[in-house]
């Protein structure tokens, strides 16, 4: 058996906690669940799942080439900022 070593990781307080609940329900703690996301990261040559920011959805994108081609058409309209 491989020897195991310690790691310590950071995370915020109440993500390690839900983190915590939802592995409990699937009968393992986070030291299982990490060790499950290093090996297959590792058999897979990359992270194990699809990392998603809603700014690049599709409906996100649409919205700022329509923006975009406004601007460019000149449909658009300066506001100044008021400094008090």
């Amino acid at each position: 058996m491989a020897k195991t070593i310690n790691v310590t990781i950071r995370l915020d307080r109440e993500v390690k906690e839900n983190a915590e609940k939802l592995f409990n329900d699937f009968g393992m703690n986070l030291s299982t669940a990490f060790n499950i996301f290093a090996r297959q990261a590792l058999r897979q040559g990359k992270i194990p799942f699809e990392i998603y920011d809603p700014f690049y959805s599709e409906k996100n994108q649409a919205r700022l080439e329509r923006s975009i081609k406004h601007a460019e058409a000149g449909q658009i309209t300066v506001h100044e900022l008021i400094e008090d």
